[in-house]
């Protein structure tokens, strides 16, 4: 995946792409910025480039975070069709993996680079075997097919085990090489979850072994 420059990379996490951004109007908005005076002609051209490699890689379904029901279908993407994969081992009534489920998808649209994607532990008996996933939420991180983090619960994010932000996550994605670079300023991943006030006694065993 190759570089830019990062008064490029500024602007557009800036400005996060979308399928509806009208491109001429930022650019035209961005000629009197100063970070692009020196190499403006180079600049400019690598925003165009990565306007046309976003827009290509959301009609892909990056950008987004999608849920795959079945697990051949997963394998197909992570090994063959994304070159960066977050995936999150969930199951529908553990209340940390909708905590998960919260922050991954704030992280999807900025993070276009990377494929986001869930699937329900009992759709994914081969992956959950394989993988050794047996504490939920589990999330695991691929690049070119190949494993490089592996969160499990809560673990190693924020202050404490039950207190993280979005943008921890993001940071520790970005550490292992699951996401590119950080991108959400410090109040758009703000999105603190603290465990330690949960709504029932219930979600004490959240993630523990979930079979």
């Amino acid at each position: 995946m190759a570089s830019i420059d990062p008064a490029v990379a500024s602007i557009l996490d800036a400005h996060p792409t979308k399928g509806d951004s009208n491109e001429d109007e930022l650019l035209d908005s961005l000629e009197n910025d100063p970070t692009l005076d020196s190499f403006r002609e180079h600049r400019i051209q690598q925003l165009h480039e990565e306007f046309a490699r976003a827009k290509h890689l959301r009609n892909q379904e990056h950008g987004q975070y999608r849920e795959i029901k079945d697990e051949k279908s997963l394998m197909d993407i992570v090994n063959t069709g994304a070159e960066l994969c977050v995936v999150h081992f969930f199951k529908s009534d553990f209340h940390r993996c909708a905590i998960m489920d919260g922050h991954l998808e704030k992280l999807a649209p900025s993070h276009f680079d990377t494929r986001f994607l869930r699937i329900n532990v009992e759709n994914a008996p081969f992956l959950v075997t394989k993988l050794k996933v047996q504490v939920l939420p589990c999330i695991i991180a691929f690049r070119k097919s190949v494993s490089v983090d592996r969160i499990i619960g809560f673990e190693g994010l924020g202050y404490n085990e039950d207190t993280f932000s979005t943008k921890d996550l993001e940071r520790r994605l970005v550490r292992s090489g699951g996401l590119v670079r950080e991108k959400l300023t410090e109040g758009q991943g703000a999105g603190l979850h603290d465990m330690r006030h949960r709504p029932s006694q219930a979600d004490d065993e959240d993630d523990d072994d979930w079979d």
